[in-house]
Order: structure tokens, then C-alpha cells, then sequence
């Protein structure tokens, strides 16, 4: 995660299966570091341009770090999910890229910008998700391709109209989405009252309880939550 005090970022970088060749000598990790450093450089200067254009600018910045020596062309790069927050002037605006939720509190009403592709892949074998990151018809991952940020989705509000306002990786947002034990007005009001150690407390205790082989995907996840005073 990274802030500054109009703008906020969170990134998750994305584990690839175990045995997976990324043709990259660089982890996860190292690719939602520096490309939150290249957006966090862009946003404390640049508050007029759009927020696709400043993420395809620092993906393209992140690739030319790692060209020289890491196989660009491999699908299985390193990637990382996007969501973003900015207060420009009258209004929010807000980008998010895969699946890391922005949540906002508008007049008492709690709207989840969330892109959901990736939930609705016709297979999830590795030769199935490989070919549908960012296709047109699969989903988009912040990675080695700069045209992913215009694949984002985005929009503003008034600002004025917001009382709440949150970010979420996807492992922060589980209670919602993979436990259910929690609706999204709920993992927003906890969030807020008892703060985001509280989320990560539950999800880890929902986690833990969770029999061995009862889902797809890792029993464990990252888990990242900003939370915003308007």
C-alpha cells in the first residue's frame, strides 16, 4: 500500500502455483513494490491526468526495470491487482484492476466497485487461467502489458455525498466473499469501528478453521486494508 494525502493505492501481488516458470528472477513482491513506487511518484505530481493513464505509465516504467534480463513475453510474469482512490477537487475517483475491492459508504448506501472477471472463468486449470489473463475475454492483471490499465474499471463521485471510504486486497475482503460470515455493509461497518487489524484478525481465524482441500485457491491470503477519514 501506498498514500499520500489525497491518493491511495493497494496492491496484491498475485503467488503463481508451485513449479510455475514466470520467466521473471523477480517475485510478486517485487513488482507491486515498484509499481506502487511509479504510481505513488506519478500521483504526488500529476493530479490532473487520469488514473488509467498514470497506471499504464507505471507498469510501462516497472517493465523497462526488468527487460534487459526477464522473459517479458511469458504469461506467467509476476502481477499484481490494482485499486486506487483519489480526491480531486469536488470528487473521488476511483480505479480498480482484478479483484481488490474499493468500497464506499454514499449517503448510507454501500456501493463495491469490485471487478469480478476473474469469477467467472469458464476453468481454472493453470493452462485455462494462463490463457485468460489479460485476454479480452479472460481478465486483467497489472503486469508487463501497459494497455491492462485501460482494461481497469473507474469512475468518480462527489465527493461531498461519501461518508466512508475503503480499500480492500482481495484476502481482506474474504469474509465477504469466500466465508460469507460477513455482508459488505458489515465488513465495512467492522473495518471502521473496530479497525483493520479486527478484519484481519477474523479472516485469519475463518482461515484457520477451514478444512484442509475445502476450496479453490490458498487457504491462506495477504491481506491489506486502507481505510479512509473523509
Amino acid at each position: 500500500m501506498v498514500a499520500g494525502p489525497d491518493w491511495v493505492v493497494v496492491l496484491d501481488g498475485a503467488t503463481a502455483p508451485p513449479g510455475v516458470d514466470s520467466g521473471c528472477v523477480h517475485n510478486p513482491a517485487w513488482l507491486a513494490r515498484h509499481l506502487g513506487g511509479a504510481l505513488a511518484a506519478r500521483l504526488s505530481v500529476e493530479d490532473e491526468r487520469p488514473l488509467d493513464d498514470l497506471l499504464a505509465e507505471a507498469i510501462k516504467t516497472v517493465c523497462e526495470l526488468h527487460a534487459d534480463r526477464c522473459d517479458l513475453a511469458n504469461p506467467d510474469s509476476p502481477s499484481a491487482t490494482v485499486a486506487m482512490l483519489r480526491r480531486r477537487g469536488d470528487a473521488l475517483e476511483w480505479l480498480v484492476l482484478a479483484d481488490s475491492p474499493v468500497m464506499l459508504d454514499v449517503e448510507g448506501e454501500v456501493r463495491v466497485m469490485r471487478d469480478d472477471r476473474v469469477d467467472h472463468l469458464s476453468s481454472y486449470t493453470l493452462q485455462a487461467v494462463r490463457a485468460a489473463r489479460n485476454a479480452a475475454d479472460g481478465f486483467w492483471v497489472a503486469s508487463t502489458r501497459p494497455e491492462a490499465a485501460y482494461e481497469a474499471l473507474s469512475g468518480r463521485i462527489d465527493a461531498a455525498s461519501v461518508r466512508r471510504a475503503a480499500l480492500f486486497s482481495d484476502g481482506a475482503s474474504r469474509l465477504v466473499e469466500r466465508f460469507g460470515t460477513l455482508d459488505w455493509d458489515g465488513l465495512l461497518d467492522l473495518a471502521y469501528s473496530a479497525g483493520p487489524q479486527a478484519v484481519i484478525e477474523r479472516t485469519r481465524a475463518a482461515e484457520s478453521a477451514e478444512p484442509d482441500g475445502a476450496r479453490r485457491g490458498k487457504r491462506y491470503d495477504d491481506a491489506t486494508v486502507a481505510l479512509l477519514r473523509l
